[in-house]
């Protein structure tokens, strides 16, 4: 055994610490324990393995820091830690590592762990480093200079840390680099065409979310021909950036957030043959697109293109379109060309919303099997829902804000995947189907809001256990509310739920980009907003705004989840439940405009502590009832309170307080006001009104000046004159 020169050990159940017998082998050259669960420090008799070229620690959950013996491992070539709990500043690691290794390490990799501090020249003088990859720790400080003495480096990698400074320009010296991540950082200042002088063999260029700007010579040609280039929130100027012609070998861009505000070249549209991700998104771009020919994930959303949609066009290079967004555009006309005589037969994401699109929404979604995201919200669509429509494979449909009519068509129940049904603002009408509760089991978001839907709620939405955002608000529904709200097991835990949070993932063997996709309007405390990332930390009831008659169910006060409850403009009667106050999550309670009678319950009291309220408890009301403990951590006074209010209701210290320091600012502005008018009047306008030899100056000046403007612009009429005849 002690003669063993490579250990594998990887993909196993290892839960103990780095087994001690191991450290022992001298002519060890090859350890690889990856992918396991082993635990503890490394140890400090790692330093034995004096003839070890390779070790893979990767994939554990070893914590601490690494020994100072690691230093002695001289034949050290490759060393890779990631994906553990290391948590040691990064210069300390460099100068064990250069104890010996300078001369033979080629490869340091310790991404996703907890290093922290900052890269120092000395990283410099591992001449023979080739690969480095440090990402997703806390290193802050700038980029070594020294990073240009590299020369054998082909990938470097330092993408989310907390790096600040400028992009060193000698960069430009690496010769051998063919990727370099340096995305979501803080570094900023201005790159050139030198930061690329000599990077002939780099083939990817991830770099997003820093605050750089890059505006190279229109006639610049890049010495690379990069396959990736993502470039998010970079100011790459107004005119979209001619050096991406160049760009033979590019299949993944993305531009997006750039400040281009330029119409996009023709040569542009016909390079899209060959991607397979392209993002646009947020710029100032304009113009038509008659045609896309790209493919997997395209995002042209948030910019100004109009016209008629593009025509999609198959694409044998990059494979079928996937994700498709072109949200919040200028885009007008029918869907019916985009729809039915376009190539979606493999589109799984379709983003339409908030554009000017009119018409009736086409019979033919049947030609794309496989569709999880339809967003047509906020156009001008009219007509039904087509039957084509209802997909088991559909996780969210969207078609909020349009002017669409009729009831729901029986074959949405098929789409039994469906996290989020949204069809609010629109002409809806008859009853809320009793299939939506029975088929539709995974509706996290239903919201009908504002439609003309009739009748009663069914009692199989109460089946909807994973349901956490109801909005029936503004209808014509009537009877009582349900009793077996108490069955809506996502509202009735004080537990988020996380799980419908989804990304659409772009992976490649070098890049991976995550876009959010699930997401929701919602309104909360009678404002609308967008939730995606915080989709599954929202829970709410809207049934305001209908006839909903009889007595609030005491069975709502067991949702103890709830954020929200909305019960106005109705026309409930009874009692409050005493246990409403039981909510003691509840941000916003909205009961106003019923025929409800009888007391506060004590148990509001509840939901009204350790808050931020100010001024005059309410006179005239139960509010007097209760303990004084329920108005703890506010501002507030009057009875029950001992403090005492002043005539306009404010608490008698706040007003003290207020009034010395309103009567500090009235008096120094007036102050302020007074001495700007002696200054001003003074010193300027009476020395022209008293001396006249200043006077006559001063208008001389005038009169001078305007001589010189008269002169001036008549010669340049003159000159515009003479150049047309």
């Amino acid at each position: 055994m002690s003669f063993l020169e490579v250990v594998d050990s990887s993909f196993n159940s290892l839960n103990s610490s780095i087994p001690n017998s191991l450290y022992s082998l001298n002519h060890l050259q090859s350890l690889t324990l990856s992918f396991n669960d082993l635990q503890g420090e490394i140890s400090s008799a790692i330093g034995n393995l004096s003839s070890l070229i390779h070790l893979d620690l990767s994939f554990n959950e070893l914590q601490g820091k690494v020994p100072d013996s690691l230093g002695d491992l001289c034949k050290l070539k490759e060393m890779d830690l990631s994906s553990n709990g290391i948590d040691q500043d990064i210069s300390q690691i460099l100068l064990i590592l250069s104890t010996c290794c300078l001369d033979s390490l080629e490869s340091l990799r310790m991404s996703y762990n907890q290093l922290s501090g900052h890269l120092t020249d000395q990283l410099g003088q591992f001449k023979n480093l080739a690969y480095m990859d440090l990402a997703r720790n806390n290193i802050s400080g700038p980029i070594p200079w020294s990073i240009g003495e590299l020369s054998f480096l082909k990938a470097f990698d330092v993408s989310e840390n907390q790096l600040n400074g400028t992009f060193p320009p000698n960069f430009g010296q690496l010769k051998k680099l063919k990727a370099l991540y340096i995305g979501k950082n803080q570094l900023e200042g201005v790159v050139s065409e030198t930061h690329f002088s000599n990077l002939t063999r780099l083939k990817t260029l991830v770099a997003s979310e820093n605050m750089i700007r890059f505006e190279p010579n229109s006639s610049w040609i890049p010495p690379f021909q990069c396959g990736i280039t993502e470039l998010s929130q970079w100011h790459l100027g107004s005119k979209f950036p001619q050096w991406l012609k160049f760009q033979n070998k590019l299949y993944a861009l993305d531009i997006s957030h750039a400040g281009i505000s330029d119409v996009v070249p023709t040569w542009f549209l016909n390079l899209s043959t060959q991607f397979e991700y392209v993002n646009l998104y947020s710029n100032q771009l304009t113009g038509r697109i008659t045609y896309l020919n790209a493919g997997n994930i395209v995002d042209l959303s948030s910019n100004r293109f109009f016209g008629p949609l593009p025509r999609l066009l198959s694409n044998r290079f990059s494979g079928p379109l996937e994700y498709l967004s072109l949200s919040r555009k200028l885009f007008s006309g029918s869907l019916y060309e985009f729809v039915c005589n376009s190539s979606m037969t493999s589109m799984k994401v379709l983003l339409i919303d908030t554009n000017f699109l009119s018409g009736g929404i086409p019979d033919c979604w049947n030609l794309g099997q496989g569709l999880k995201f339809l967003n047509l919200g906020n156009n001008n669509l009219t007509g039904k829902i087509p039957s084509s429509l209802g997909d088991k494979s559909l996780e969210m449909l969207n078609l909020r804000n349009n002017s669409m009519l009729g009831e729901l068509p029986s074959t949405l129940q098929n789409c039994t995947n469906l996290v989020v049904l949204d069809l609010s603002k629109n002409h809806f009408s008859g009853r809320i189907p009793a299939w939506i509760g029975d088929k539709l089991s995974k509706l996290v978001v239903l919201s009908l809001r504002s439609n003309n839907f009739d009748g009663h709620i069914p009692h199989t939405i109460c089946s909807l256990q994973s349901l956490q955002n109801l909005d029936l608000g503004q209808n014509n529904i009537s009877g009582a509310i349900p009793k077996c709200f108490r069955h809506l097991t996502a509202m009735a835990t004080e537990e988020n739920q996380h799980i419908y949070y989804s990304e659409w993932l772009y992976n490649d063997a070098n890049a991976e980009t995550s876009i959010s996709l699930m997401g929701a309007s919602l309104v909360l405390k009678g404002r609308e907003d967008l939730y995606s990332t915080t989709l599954g930390l929202v829970t709410s009831i809207d049934l305001s705004a209908n006839s909903f008659t009889g007595e609030i169910p005491k069975e709502v006060g067991t949702l103890i989840g709830l954020l929200s409850l909305n019960l106005s403009r109705n026309l409930l009667t009874g009692n409050i439940p005493d246990n409403i106050g039981d909510l003691k999550l509840m941000e916003s309670l909205d009961l106003s405009m019923n025929h409800l009678h009888g007391g506060i319950p004590s148990s509001f009291s509840n939901l009204m502590s350790h808050n931020n309220l100010t001024g005059q408890i309410p006179t005239a009301t139960q509010l007097q009832g209760f303990d004084n403990s329920s108005y703890t951590g506010n501002h507030l006074c009057g009875p029950p309170l001992s403090k005492s209010c002043n005539a306009k209701g404010v608490p008698t210290d706040a007003t003290k307080n207020g009034d010395s320091s309103g009567r500090s600012k009235v008096n120094g502005f007036y102050v302020s006001m007074v001495v700007g008018f002696v200054m001003g009047f003074w010193g300027v306008v009476a020395p022209l009104f008293f001396i006249r030899s200043w006077r006559h100056a001063y208008y001389a000046k005038l009169g001078h000046i305007g001589n010189k403007l008269y002169v001036f612009w008549a010669t340049k009429c003159m000159r515009l004159i003479a150049s047309n005849v």
